[in-house]
């Protein structure tokens, strides 16, 4: 059955998303905004989603996860102050949209999913879409990913009782982690900047993420 949508209409959703929840809430980071306006999010969700897919809101992705709202990872991206020369470790692949906002921003990105039906599905999205600067693997994200380290950022998009003291481990010196921290039912997002081998931290806003589970399995190398 032939779509009901059309490519002009989702970029006229991914415009009016980046005016009216991004920019008009502060937002500045051209480099952020310019990779949200490009960037299907739609093609991210499940098709009957479709409709909801440029709204500011939570969506299920299966595996009881979901895709976080656009706001909330624009905010995330811009505080991690992201150059296009950066290798970033990515916790939490989920559909493998906030990987493929940072594919665009960034030299290189390494994502580890720890539901191997999602990190399946988001490598075959990332492919089907020409993103090239990605790898994936299935594993807890909490130890890092020791293979590829160390990163110049870190964003991290599960919930954790206290930043993985693995993930600072893997900043360079000088780099950036974004982290939401506190119990599953309300967090924090916080930035940590590794400064002279120890962790910086800045609280951000608050905010509420699916849980980041640790102990699954070893990641792959």
């Amino acid at each position: 059955m032939e779509s009901l949508f059309h490519s002009d209409d989702f970029a006229t959703q991914r415009e009016r998303m980046v005016r009216t929840q991004l920019e008009e809430r502060g937002l500045s980071d051209l480099r952020v905004l310019e990779a949200m306006r490009a960037v299907p999010r739609h093609e991210f969700v499940p098709e009957s989603l479709w409709d909801s897919a440029y709204e500011d809101h939570p969506l299920p992705i299966g595996a009881g996860q979901t895709i976080s709202q656009p706001y909330i990872v624009a905010v995330m991206l811009q505080h991690l102050a992201l150059q296009p020369t950066d290798r970033v470790l990515e916790v939490g692949t989920g559909s493998g949209y906030a990987t493929a906002l940072l594919a665009r921003m960034c030299a290189e990105v390494y994502s580890i999913e720890r539901h191997a039906e999602l990190a399946e599905s988001a490598e075959a999205t990332l492919v089907r879409l020409g993103y090239s600067n990605v790898k994936i693997g299935v594993g807890d994200g909490s130890l890092g990913w020791a293979a590829y380290a160390p990163f110049d950022a870190i964003l991290v998009s599960a919930a954790t009782p206290e930043p993985p003291p693995a993930l600072v481990a893997e900043l360079h010196e000088g780099g950036r982690m974004v982290v939401p921290v506190g119990p599953s039912f309300s967090q924090e997002l916080q930035l940590i900047r590794k400064v002279k081998g120890q962790a910086e931290v800045q609280v951000l806003e608050g905010c509420r993420f699916v849980p980041l589970v640790e102990g699954a399995v070893e990641n792959d190398s």
